[in-house]
């Protein structure tokens, strides 16, 4: 299967693979930057109106001198296209004039803040501190919404959108087109104020004729974007004024049930104040502060149904820790995962009843992030969070709230989460002008010991390393890295639960270089990666990489890892045309291959690539997928038992979607696949998007996913045979089906005063079969129960009675059915420059039962009908710069 396919895809290569034209134009290289001028408004009587009429605009150096990156890369653009820029003490102001043949054509549709795709818009990109790696990039549309975003890095792809700077812009449009004015305050830009010039860049997109205008024109084979980007002169002896900026915020919420006997009923309700500082520390670094930070506007996370031995990982969503997080993340290892801050609490407690919180209290927060003249990045944060513990009350005696703990009769108060300090810190030095960077990274915990918990979270853990990458040819080769260590230490049943944990299973009976030590009371560990990646060129690109965490490196109390104990090899090879050809606008081939080892030299896992993505002259994108993996030994599939084989499996995928700016956007995805045991999958999906008028945009994503899973993990129970070191690991097949659609939608009656909605039902089913026991360490077999004088047969309560081996053991009922429905409507308004008003109505149903029945858009409805709860949230903050 694996050589038919290379091979299809070789024959796909050599038919895409025809002569394209050569690249023509102005500007294509670092060595011939264009330059323009910006004049300062001497009078002072500028008017953010977006008509273009003030004096000074007649006095500026416009430019008018714009090449097609896209469709027909390096031609002259087929509209004019004229931008001039001025500034004053407290701003920068950027004027443009947008020409068409026919104005009634202009796409522009308003939307919120950041969410302005399918629009003709007029995009600035300025690299104030001209270090050639990093840069902003701020833009409206010709509807009037705004977008903005920062690059973190020498990558036009890589957007950062959290960067929400406090900046306004209007539009106007006439019988000549559309004309902007924008207005960026120097206070929120970071500039050190001594450089001769910014970089700069301009960008007209126009959707009806699928134009995308550069005024520096940087190809699509070239790597990079801040380093090509052209001069912005004239500014010498500006200084930035950054005074203080206040954000206080009043907030409260109420809370009724979606049914039953309560329902319509509040059953919690708060009030709340808070706020944040924001005071820039010189002209380069920034103090952000937070007193009991607020979140309460934030999506919720969506439904899963997680059967891996692994955690679920969810973005970072809360403005605070989004908003120059890429000052405090390296290359290395994930070191800070910011949602560790503020998590559920860890403890939990049995007991009748239990009023436990939902997340843990942040009591304070402050950061410091910025860049210094000579080029150093600075990131550091600080929080700390509160004690936290669950309301209980026993009418009986019975099981303690806490392990080993003697239940009391009554109403009491359990510790969930002790008072806990977080600190990260990060510096990264950039060297040279191709945009090399060498960067180091600390992280620390300090958490409170109490009783209950000091068994459970470690006290004490520190983490940290160096980075670097090294950028040759112009950008084209990158040579990275990254070494690092970290050290915890506690109780030693805390560091026995982080041995035991799916990131090390140091208790695997067969492991010979990581063993089970019940008396440690810290453990530490390393990690090492070096990789070399050609990154841009023509045709051809690369990649080889080699990376290593010893079985003791540990980070997940501040930061995020799945598995320790890894060596790991990886190769990708990638041949590509970004130039029209007789049947594609542009296509790619690529091949990969990664497998990893533990340090025990066992292979874990294997997986072989190969992907081909074209971009038709319609403007269909079309990829082909295919993954092929043999078998191999997992040290994680038994859950700390032994080696357990994986079986060999394949999978292939299609996907087709149309251009995002259309007025009408579908994508359609599948896959299938199986496994040696015959284990099968599919996935259908899709995505449609209407703008059905010029305020309001519809979407809907609906998926179905069916599979029969050969070997998925029950439950491990003692009393097994000799041969699996007296323990029954305990597997089976699992067939599962997973239907859910997501529903978004927007109304903008403003750029500033935007209504939206998200909406998703999803349900879920797995129903077991084929139980059994693995039949020996190394192998894939099971002793299937039911079969050589073994019995199986279900009981009344759902559980599973087995006899093997003339001995008796139950198993618990691992057939299930998971309804949920999240949903969120939100109405924001931005009142002025940076004052919001946040009205929220969310709600969060779930309903789970043992049924294992197959699910269809119909369990959808159902997820209407379950329990849950109705939010209901305002907020109010006051942006005061002071």
């Amino acid at each position: 299967m694996t050589q038919r396919h290379l091979a299809l895809a070789s024959v796909v290569a050599m038919v895409l693979a025809l002569p394209g034209g050569d690249v023509q134009g102005q500007g294509m290289g670092i060595e011939d930057r264009q330059q323009m001028r910006a004049i300062r408004d001497t009078e002072g009587t500028l008017r953010l109106d977006g008509r273009l009429d003030d004096a000074v605009w007649a006095e500026a150096d416009w430019v008018d001198s714009f090449w097609q990156r896209e469709p027909d890369e390096g031609e002259p653009a087929t509209r004019r296209t004229e931008v001039a820029f001025v500034f004053d003490d407290e701003a920068l102001w950027i004027a443009g004039r947008m020409y068409t043949d026919d104005p009634a054509a202009i796409q522009a549709y308003r939307t919120r803040r950041d969410q302005n795709t399918g629009s003709e818009r007029l995009l600035v990109s300025l690299d104030p501190y001209l270090n050639r790696r990093t840069a902003v990039s701020f833009g409206v549309n010709a509807a009037g919404s705004r977008t903005d975003w920062f690059h973190p890095e020498d990558n036009v792809s890589n957007r950062d959108y959290t960067w929400d700077p406090v900046w306004s812009a209007r539009v106007q449009r006439d019988s000549l087109g559309w004309t902007a004015e924008m207005r960026m305050p120097f206070s929120q830009l970071r500039f050190n104020g001594d450089e001769p010039a910014w970089g700069v860049n301009i960008n007209r997109y126009m959707p009806d004729i699928q134009e995308n205008l550069l005024w520096e024109l940087v190809v699509r084979s070239e790597p990079g974007w801040s380093s090509r980007l052209g001069d912005l002169t004239g500014l010498q002896g500006l200084r930035g004024r950054r005074g203080p900026e206040f954000l206080p915020y009043v907030a409260g919420d109420l809370r009724t049930p979606t049914g039953g006997p309560q329902s319509g009923l509040v059953t919690h309700s708060e009030a709340r104040v808070g706020a944040d500082l924001k005071l820039g520390l010189g002209s380069s670094l920034t103090l952000d502060a937070a007193v009991n930070p607020d979140f309460g506007q934030v999506e919720a996370d969506p439904a899963i149904v997680n059967l891996t031995a692994f955690e679920e990982v969810f973005e970072e969503r809360r403005p605070f820790f989004t908003e120059g997080r890429q000052l405090m993340e390296g290359l290395g290892p994930r070191y800070f995962y910011s949602r560790r801050i503020g998590a559920p609490p860890h403890g939990r407690v049995r007991a009748d009843s239990v009023e436990a919180p939902d997340q843990t209290t942040i009591l304070g927060a402050a950061k410091v992030t910025g860049r210094m003249p000579g080029g150093t990045a600075v990131g550091a944060l600080f929080a700390v969070t509160g004690r936290e513990e669950a309301r209980t009350f026993d009418f009986s005696a019975g099981e303690g709230p806490l392990p080993g703990e003697a239940p009391v009769p009554g109403e009491a108060l359990v510790p969930v989460e002790p008072l806990s300090a977080f600190a990260v810190a990060r510096l990264e030095q950039e060297l040279g002008e191709s945009g090399s960077t060498v960067g180091l990274t600390g992280t620390a915990l300090s958490r409170e010991a109490q009783p209950g918990l000091s068994e459970l979270l470690v006290w004490r853990a520190f983490s940290g390393g160096g980075d670097w990458n090294l950028r040759f040819g112009g950008g084209e080769y990158e040579l990275t890295g990254h070494a690092g260590f970290s050290s915890i230490s506690g109780d030693p049943a805390a560091i026995l639960r982080v041995q035991r944990s799916s990131a090390r299973f140091f208790q695997r009976p067969d492991a010979r270089t990581a063993r089970l030590d019940p008396s440690r009371t810290s453990l530490s560990g390393y990690t090492a990666a070096l990789e070399m990646e050609k990154t841009g060129g023509r045709r051809w690109l690369w990649r080889v990489r080699g990376d290593a965490i010893s079985p003791g490196f540990e980070i997940n109390d501040v930061g995020q890892m799945f598995n320790a104990n890894r060596l790991t090899a990886e190769a990708d090879l990638a041949i590509r045309e970004t130039l029209p050809t007789a049947f594609t606008r542009s296509w790619r081939l690529g091949l990969t291959s990664a497998s990893a080892w533990n340090f025990d030299g066992e292979r874990t896992e294997t997986t072989l690539g190969a992907e081909a993505t074209a971009t038709w002259h319609n403007y269909l994108r079309t990829t082909l997928d295919y993954e092929f993996q043999p078998r191999a030994l997992s040290d994680h599939l038994t859950r700390g038992g032994p080696l357990m084989e994986t079986l060999a499996r394949w999978r292939g995928g299609l996907r087709v979607a149309n251009d995002r700016s259309f007025r009408t956007g579908f994508s359609l995805t599948g896959a299938y696949g199986q496994d040696e045991a015959g284990g099968w999958a599919y996935d259908v999906g899709g995505s449609l998007t209407l703008r059905p008028g010029p305020a309001l945009q519809l979407e809907i994503r609906p998926s179905y996913r069916r599979e029969v899973e050969s070997r998925q993990y029950l439950t491990t129970l003692d009393g097994g045979r000799e041969d699996t070191f007296g323990r029954r690991y305990v597997f089976s097949a699992i067939e599962r089906s997973t239907v859910a659609v997501r529903f978004r939608g927007g109304y903008a009656f403003t750029p500033d005063l935007t209504l939206e909605a998200y909406f998703e039902p999803f349900a879920a089913s797995g129903r077991r079969h084929g139980i059994g026991e693995l039949l020996a360490p190394r192998s894939r077999d099971l002793l299937v129960y039911g079969e050589e004088g073994s019995t199986i047969e279900r009981r009344d309560d759902g559980s599973l009675a087995v006899t093997q081996g003339g001995r008796a053991f139950a198993l618990p009922d691992g057939d299930f059915n998971v309804l949920s429905l999240r949903s969120n409507v939100v109405l924001r308004w931005e009142w002025q420059p940076g004052s919001t008003l946040f009205l929220v109505w969310q709600q969060d149903r779930s309903d789970m039962r043992a049924s294992g029945e197959l699910v269809d858009p119909g369990r959808l409805v159902d997820s209407l009908r379950a329990g849950g709860q109705h939010v209901f949230l305002l907020k109010i903050a006051y942006w005061l710069p002071l």
